[in-house]
Parts: structure tokens; C-alpha cells; sequence
């Protein structure tokens, strides 16, 4: 599934897919960003309307 248009997506539907790439794919959060070509920043504001936030030591958002 390609996630050029992650940060349109509902966030419900955003949190599975990003955290599926962190566990299989990258290994942090800024690595993630680089390779989708996101910016952190909106995605960490994203995931934070809804009470996400990013856990660094377990490399997903919770």
C-alpha cells in the first residue's frame, strides 16, 4: 500500500499503516518520514489530535 497521502487519511486507518512501518520497515520515526517523504511534525500533530503520541523506545505510536 503506498501512503503518499497519509496525513488526508482518517487517523484511525493512519495509525495501523505507520505503525506497521516502523515494526517492519523503519527503525524511527525520522527514518520513516525520510523514506515516505512526510514531515514529522505534521504527522506527529496528526496522530496527537487523536491521543497518539510517539513511544521512541518501543518505535511506534500509542
Amino acid at each position: 500500500m503506498k501512503i503518499n497521502n497519509l496525513l488526508g487519511m482518517d487517523t484511525h486507518i493512519v495509525i495501523g499503516i505507520v505503525n506497521e512501518r516502523l515494526r517492519l520497515e523503519c527503525h524511527s520515526m525520522a527514518e520513516l518520514a525520510s523514506r515516505y517523504e512526510l514531515s514529522e511534525a505534521e504527522l506527529s500533530e496528526k496522530m496527537a489530535q487523536q491521543g497518539y503520541h510517539y513511544d521512541p523506545l518501543n518505535n511506534q505510536f500509542k
